[in-house]
This record gives structure tokens, C-alpha cells and sequence, in this order.
């Protein structure tokens, strides 16, 4: 069996993501995953002391990672608030693809560390450092959702209006 084509692959993207709502929800869910399982993978390797990765720690002050999540998300936010990235095919493609990754792997950064914010303590590797896990997996799931499910969406609205 032959593998597709690049250009075959690039023309089906171009084709089902014409769209850049679409493609948007499509990138931010790849970049939540990815960001996920990456920031998962060094925490890990962190902790164990494996590899290049080293807490950050300026002046004795532990810096999580939920602040750059943080700050990524203020980012992507403001810039979709004055509408970059946010327009038709062809006006700021890179703008729009860009945001929308930033946005993904942010929340998901951010998300990570959920049992910070809700118990206001580094329970990261304690038995409460599950509920960023489980934030993860609903706010994905909640990004799968309006990606693969907008089709069924739009014509349950359809639906409703015709009512």
C-alpha cells in the first residue's frame, strides 16, 4: 500500500478545512493534545531529572507552567478581541492558524494545572493533582466535540428553526 502524496495530503487539508472556523477548532485540538502529553512528558522528566528541562526558579520563586498557559491565553484572546486572525480565507491565514494553536496548547498548559487554581496549593503530584487531568480530558473533549460534531449541530439548529 502506498503512502498518500504530500500534495495529495495538502489538498485534502485545503479541501476539508476550507473553512477557517473549522481549521481553527481543528489546530486548537491538535495543539491542546500535543501541548498536553508534551508538558506532561516534561514534568515527568523533570521531576525524575532526565534530560535538558529544569524547573524555573528566579530568585528562589518557583514559576509553574500555568503561566505561560496563562499568558498565552491572554494573548490569543486579545488578538482575537480586535479580530486577528478571526476573518475570511485568505486575509490572515497565518494570523489564524497561529492564534488558534497558541490558544490549544495554552488551555492546555493551563488546564494542566487546574488542581493549583481550585485547591490553591502545588498538589501536582498529590492524589488531587487528578483533577488536571480530568479538566483535560473535559475541556478536550469539549474541543472534539465542536470540531466533530458541528455538522450535527448546524442541522439540529436548522431543525429548530423550521419549528
Amino acid at each position: 500500500m502506498a503512502l498518500m502524496s504530500p500534495a495529495r495530503l495538502r489538498e485534502l487539508y485545503r479541501q476539508e478545512f476550507a473553512n477557517p472556523r473549522r481549521e481553527r477548532l481543528f489546530l486548537s485540538s491538535v495543539a491542546f493534545f500535543t501541548a498536553f502529553a508534551v508538558t506532561r512528558g516534561i514534568t515527568h522528566a523533570i521531576r525524575r531529572g532526565v534530560g535538558p528541562f529544569r524547573n524555573i526558579d528566579p530568585g528562589g520563586h518557583h514559576i509553574h507552567h500555568l503561566v505561560f498557559g496563562i499568558t498565552g491565553l491572554l494573548t490569543s484572546g486579545y488578538a482575537w478581541l480586535v479580530q486577528v486572525g478571526t476573518g475570511r480565507r485568505g486575509d490572515d491565514d497565518a494570523a489564524s492558524r497561529i492564534t488558534a494553536v497558541v490558544y490549544g496548547a495554552s488551555s492546555a498548559i493551563t488546564l494542566d494545572e487546574f488542581a493549583l487554581w481550585l485547591n490553591l496549593e502545588d498538589v501536582y503530584w498529590a492524589r488531587q493533582g487528578r483533577e488536571s487531568v480530568d479538566a483535560v480530558v473535559l475541556f478536550g473533549a469539549a474541543l472534539s466535540i465542536g470540531l466533530w460534531g458541528r455538522y450535527f449541530f448546524r442541522a439540529v439548529g436548522r431543525e429548530l428553526r423550521r419549528v
